[in-house]
């Protein structure tokens, strides 16, 4: 089967490519706050055949003299996912070329691409870039012991990776990464849950990780928050305060659980927003 054709846009000197990394097979009874019959028709009505899938992208950003990738998708973890390696290779990008990594955040399907088989670096070149909080968490004993069993393997992913980056782990505050590209921090889907902001010769763009996973419904309704959120609370408040931001600004955003399409404003509409993306 030919593998899709992959998006890339253009920001200031930046070019910034939607790297695909396949489908989580979930379900709508994942989100909290929301009928699923209602998200189901959300869904529907976005053109969504497979209503409970969730897509996963990484994003690759070059210019200004680095070659930089945003997240690693699940590296096939649990049969999940795991095409990344085969559009990084699309994109003429191999692994030794990668100079930083950014993390949004911790989750599998974030930084499962980061070992290979033997739990060695698959960027053996990169330096690894992610929020204090994020390592502060995964690296909290008692909260790997107060965890469930999914969880708990979640930790340990965490800190198997870390330690394989650890000569090459930079820990994230307000500071830009490189001159165009700065953190965002975006608390609450985890605590460290960062963005990465682009700007560059009066043009921006948002990565803004895991500000939605189902992007029509918590769109549409910002109160739905997801199982995976740590703090759903805050999740929610973070939710909102960065769709009233980007939708005002309207500022062009790229996220991890957004279609092959990767890249969209956000508009209102109704109560709540809804999802533009650049092809339509």
């Amino acid at each position: 089967m030919a593998h899709p054709r992959l998006t890339s846009h253009q920001v200031g000197e930046f070019l910034v490519t939607a790297l695909n990394d396949g489908n989580m097979a979930a379900s709508l009874d994942l989100l909290n706050g929301i009928e699923s019959t209602l998200a189901e028709d959300i869904q529907r009505n976005a053109e969504i055949t497979d209503l409970g899938n969730i897509h996963i992208n990484g994003y690759l950003i070059r210019g200004n003299g680095y070659t930089v990738l945003v997240d690693s998708g699940t590296g096939g973890l649990n049969n999940i996912g795991g095409l990344l390696s085969k559009s990084l290779a699309e994109s003429g990008v191999t692994p030794e070329e990668i100079d930083i990594i950014l993390v949004t955040h911790g989750h599998p399907d974030h930084i499962g691409g980061l070992l290979n088989g033997d739990g060695q670096p698959v960027f053996p070149h990169a330096e690894l870039y992610l929020h204090y909080l994020e390592a502060e968490h995964w690296l909290d004993d008692h909260k790997q012991q107060q965890a469930n069993e999914r969880a708990q393997r979640n930790f340990t992913l965490v800190r198997r990776t870390l330690e394989a980056y650890k000569h090459k782990i930079h820990l994230l505050d307000d500071s830009d990464v490189i001159d165009g590209i700065s953190p965002v921090w975006l608390p609450g889907h985890t605590p460290g849950h960062t963005g990465f902001l682009i700007n560059s010769k009066g043009q921006s763009l948002l990565i803004w990780g895991d500000i939605v996973h189902y992007p029509h419904v918590q769109t549409a309704h910002p109160e739905v928050s997801i199982t995976f959120d740590i703090d759903p609370i805050q999740a929610e408040v973070t939710r909102k305060n960065i769709l009233a931001k980007v939708s005002r600004e309207r500022l062009l955003v790229a996220g991890m659980h957004f279609g092959m399409e990767g890249f969209a404003y956000i508009v209102p509409h109704a109560e709540g927003y809804r999802v533009a993306y650049l092809n339509e």
